[in-house]
């Protein structure tokens, strides 16, 4: 609670914190006035001294602190500390996408770091963040397809659904785009949004599934449906090290992509298509995307305040009554 309460506190007049510099000044001249003031003596023996003590010595410091706990707190008082609380009011018309991922197994690749999946990961949630009062939901494929979060503007839970995609999360393997893609269309279809878009990324190597890719292109242009779509990857060969009779051996072996697909898909459908081959290219291809399709959104900022200084104000009165009854009655000094 307390580490919240910080977060979202601020001073309207923070440089008053600056006389809380002045507590180690009063602490040291308290304690050499004190050195002093106290008396000398010379004695054979000390032990009996140790039976003279009282609440009243044991004490004797107890309304200087006390004086110091009421100047913080009236220091703090006197900057004002005060909640601060941000609302933010939307008014437009924003746009419905839904971000469709290919978990198969062919995302583990490492052309990417620290491969194809994880890549994708990392800046679609980005996009996300940048999507402000769109409706975005998450599609995830391999052999077959699945909705992992319906279209919302609960952003943070997008973010969450996207973090948690892992590769062979469906049992089923392959790549069925076009399943993919109408399980994409059906989560739109109903929207009444003027501008709906899909983005699908995937390696674009198709090997067949529920529905064929043309079907769901067709589905996608009947609904106003555009797709833009991701390639990534490339046909270039890597070198892997492989279990054989012989031992672990390394081999060379030809990453498969087929771009002729996603480029029928984007230009059917009125999309674009675009080729990732590292991370720097994937996250500038979102960033397009978010040029391409902007969202008639405008967004009003509000902070409405709450004062905080109230409680310190009380604690610093009641921090000096005490120590003002304390000083002329328990440690009364008499001539």
């Amino acid at each position: 609670m307390l580490n919240e309460w910080l977060q979202h506190i601020e001073f309207a007049y923070p440089w008053v914190l600056g006389l809380l510099l002045l507590l180690p000044v009063l602490i040291y001249e308290y304690r050499r006035r004190y050195k002093r003031n106290q008396a000398s003596m010379l004695v054979t023996t000390t032990h009996f001294i140790e039976r003279t003590k009282s609440i009243k010595t044991s004490l004797l410091h107890l309304p200087f602190v006390l004086r110091c706990f009421t100047l913080v707190c009236l220091i703090v008082a006197a900057a004002m500390p005060r909640l601060k609380y941000t609302e933010s009011q939307t008014e437009g018309e924003g746009i419905d996408i839904v971000l469709c991922f290919d978990i198969s197994g062919s995302m583990t690749e490492q052309d990417f770091q620290p491969n194809r999946l994880e890549a994708a990961k990392s800046v679609a949630q980005k996009f996300v963040e940048q999507r402000t009062g769109d409706r975005i939901g998450v599609v995830i494929f391999s052999g077959a397809s699945f909705t992992l979060c319906p279209v919302t503007t609960d952003h943070n839970t997008v973010r969450s659904q996207i973090q948690n995609i892992e590769s062979g999360y469906l049992q089923e393997e392959g790549t069925a785009i076009g399943s993919g893609l109408a399980t994409s269309v059906d989560r739109l279809r109903r929207s009444t949004s003027k501008s709906k878009i899909v983005v699908l990324l995937t390696d674009g190597v198709d090997v067949g599934g529920s529905v064929p890719p043309d079907l769901a292109k067709q589905m996608a242009k009947q609904y106003g449906i555009k797709v833009y779509t991701i390639g990534v990857g490339s046909e270039k060969e890597i070198d892997e090290v492989v279990n054989s009779p012989l031992g672990r051996i390394p081999q060379k072996r030809k990453l498969e992509f087929n771009e002729d697909l996603l480029k029928d898909l984007s230009q059917t459908t009125g999309g674009q298509y675009f080729h990732a081959t590292d991370n720097d290219a994937l996250q500038k291809i979102y960033d397009s995307i978010n040029l391409l399709e902007k969202s008639k959104i405008q967004v009003t900022t509000y902070n409405r305040y709450t004062n905080e200084f109230l409680p310190w104000l009380i604690a610093g009165i009641i921090f000096l009554i005490i120590e003002i009854i304390l000083r002329y009655t328990f440690f009364k000094k008499f001539p």
